[in-house]
């Protein structure tokens, strides 16, 4: 591929990750064009310098070719910098939300440096899913259900000093309820939180169309019911769970914190607690029944939802479309949440975060934070990148928060 050509591709990809392609037509093509551009921004613009400099000298120089990688190169700085403005978004949802004291409640108040944007730890940013962290050891693939390894988990923990009481994390994997394992998401986040002391849980749940809605809503309550039952046994805290999770893990997770306890959703355990005492879904999909009135929405539905997770039509059953949908089961009763999502999601749209937020403010009893995060895309957590290491310590800040304040109170129910 010639210098030109290369430079055409990347300034194409750094456009759209700057300004996504309209979400009805382009939305998953325009999400798989810009999501590595943008979180890998300053990896792209490293290697378009490069290449501008041994290729865009001599004789032979290439003045159009050499106008783009410029073009590309003031694009991807635009979005390395507008990556490290979550660092304040992130930073005022928090105050918003939470109190201006908040950081007077946590262990310490965070240093500049722990603010910082870590670069050192950003130049191999997949380095984290083959060798791991060497603060954080993980029991791998045990059982909680009946289904195989669908019905597998993983137990992240401090590696050096065996936690005793520690708060728990359960993260639910992604993936459009049809794909999607465990160790592929949330990594970032679970190694950050075991080496500070937490028991982090991934699980695997049953995928459609095989096993179609609500089997994964289910195998989500049964882990929490294992979690109950044994996670003692690994240092957890069985009082205390925060759940979290992506895209239609962050579906589940919001559905899972708002319908404790729901009989429908536990078959042969119904008598077991289900709740959690936090959320804190990422780019989840809040509306499975297209009561936002978002014409996104209605079009997941009945593309995608009925046939493929639900497998039948809204219009012969919206009760179990409605009884999914997250918007439509806030109550008072609802836990605290911390909710994410991206400005720029092409995948999700984000008024659906927009009214979850807005019921939750309205009708719950506990906290609500919103950080809506300028530039992002769809996934922007999934691996370390400048975004997505303000949002991990953003996390870890409420998370602590909100398990010291549990602590206090002896719980955190409404």
């Amino acid at each position: 591929m010639g210098f030109r050509r290369r430079q055409a591709i990347t300034a194409a990809l750094t456009a759209n990750a700057i300004r996504p392609l309209p979400t009805q037509v382009f939305g998953i093509p325009s999400f798989f064009a810009g999501w590595l551009t943008g979180e890998l921004a300053p990896h792209v613009l490293a290697l378009t310098a490069a290449d501008a400099a041994v290729h865009g000298v001599g004789r032979r120089r290439d003045p159009v070719a050499l106008g783009l990688s410029a073009a590309s190169a003031a694009g991807l700085g635009y979005l390395v910098w507008q990556s490290r403005q979550v660092q304040h978004r992130v930073e005022d949802a928090l105050t918003e939300g939470l109190g201006l004291d908040y950081v007077e409640q946590l262990d310490a108040a965070p240093t500049p440096a722990d603010l910082a944007t870590p670069w050192r730890s950003l130049v191999n940013p997949f380095r984290i899913f083959r060798a791991g962290s060497p603060a954080v050891k993980v029991e791998r693939s045990i059982a909680f259900g009946e289904a195989g390894s669908r019905n597998h988990l993983d137990i992240y923990l401090p590696a050096e000093t065996p936690p005793e009481g520690a708060p728990v994390l359960l993260q639910v994997h992604g993936g459009a309820w049809t794909i999607g394992k465990k160790d592929q998401q949330g990594i970032p986040l679970m190694h950050h939180l075991a080496a500070k002391g937490w028991v982090c849980v991934a699980i695997n749940y049953r995928l459609a169309p095989r096993n179609p809605w609500p089997a994964q809503i289910v195998d989500v309550k049964k882990a929490i019911a294992w979690i109950r039952e044994n996670i003692a046994e690994y240092g957890g805290d069985p009082d205390y769970i925060a759940i979290t999770g992506g895209s239609a893990g962050g579906h589940l997770t919001a559905l899972a914190a708002l319908t404790p306890n729901d009989p429908e959703w536990q078959p042969g355990f119904e008598d077991v607690d289900t709740s959690v005492q936090v959320a804190v879904p990422h780019y989840g999909v809040y509306d499975m029944a297209g009561a936002s009135g978002l014409k996104s929405s209605r079009l997941a539905r009945d593309r995608f939802l009925g046939p493929r997770v639900f497998q039948k039509r809204f219009a012969d059953d919206p009760a179990t479309f409605e009884a999914a949908t997250p918007l439509l089961r806030v109550s008072p009763d609802a836990p605290d949440f911390f909710v994410i999502h991206g400005a720029r999601d092409t995948v999700v749209n984000v008024g659906e975060a927009h009214q979850l937020v807005a019921r939750l403010r309205e009708d719950s009893k506990r906290t609500v934070v919103y950080a809506e995060l300028p530039g992002a895309q769809h996934a922007f957590d999934v691996f370390p990148s400048v975004r997505s290491a303000h949002v991990v310590r953003a996390v870890d800040r409420y998370l602590h928060w909100h398990w010291n304040q549990y602590r206090r109170e002896g719980s955190l129910g409404p």
